[in-house]
């Protein structure tokens, strides 16, 4: 049995997706961490991270991705 460290394991994920009802052009999330970390990222099968500018968090960056997207 392989075994992971916190910073590797997804505890929480947040995604989100729209605007449309069904079959979503835009999918993206955050990944929360077992160590607390947080990683946002962009897709749905193929999960992209976003890095974060300096002085920004994981939501900050998916914002900032989001509106410059749509």
């Amino acid at each position: 049995m392989r075994q992971f460290e916190p910073a590797r394991q997804v505890a929480a994920r947040l995604e989100l997706a729209g605007p449309e009802r069904f079959l979503a052009r835009v999918h993206a999330g955050i990944d929360i961490h077992g160590d607390g970390s947080m990683v946002a990222y962009q897709g749905q099968v193929r999960k992209v991270p976003i890095e974060p500018s300096p002085g920004e968090d994981a939501v900050d960056a998916l914002l900032r991705a989001l509106t410059k997207n749509g």
